[in-house]
């Protein structure tokens, strides 16, 4: 039996078409195993991506955070500071009452201070009291006296008048207070005017 060419022709198209369609099989696995393989990368360079913006904006927002929490520790102590020294200049002013209310009380003399002058003796006890009242309330406020004769000079909390050599003290010590110095809460207000004795 002969096989016609027509017949041989069609099973010839048949078995390139099979081999044609097992390679097309063959390389849409391949595709397909390649795309996974690329959508991997693109899914592990995006996961970076966002791993790295998370990073920044969790950096930025420990930033905010700690900036926040120093402006509200700074805030907090200004109004602390306000409450404390906000009466600074106020005080600074009652001072020179203080002042005058010890140079007055100093200048009477102590021998007329008796009965006999009862005019004198009241003036003087009501300027004492008065002297006292004002002290504790200065003390109730946080503002306290500085007289620091026999000291050590320091010049945070003194202002040397002068240095004078004097037998008996030693030296870088304070002879002599011309005005008493005051503190508001540990801080120098006003310092106090002395006199310091110095090597001979």
């Amino acid at each position: 039996l002969r096989t016609s060419p027509r017949l041989l022709c069609v099973a010839t198209q048949q078995r390139s078409t099979g081999q044609n369609l097992e390679e097309d099989q063959s390389q849409s696995q391949n595709e397909q195993k390649v795309e996974p393989s690329s959508a991997e990368k693109m899914l592990t360079e995006e996961k970076a991506k966002l791993e790295e913006q998370l990073k920044e904006v969790t950096d930025k927002y420990k930033r905010a955070l700690a900036d926040a929490e120093n402006v509200r520790q700074r805030s907090q102590k200004l109004v602390e500071e306000a409450k404390l020294y906000g009466i600074q200049s106020f005080c600074k002013d009652l001072l020179e009452v203080a002042d005058i209310l010890e140079k007055a009380t100093e200048s009477v003399p102590k021998e007329e201070i008796k009965d006999e002058n009862p005019h004198l003796k009241s003036l003087y006890e009501g300027l004492v009291m008065t002297e006292v009242q004002i002290q504790k309330v200065f003390k109730k406020h946080g503002l306290l006296r500085l007289n620091p004769v026999g000291a050590k000079f320091d010049p945070y909390e003194h202002e040397a008048l002068f240095h004078a050599p004097m037998e008996g003290k030693e030296p870088g010590t304070i002879a002599l207070v011309s005005k008493i110095g005051y503190k508001l809460h540990g801080r120098t207000l006003r310092p106090a005017l002395v006199g310091v004795v110095k090597d001979a």
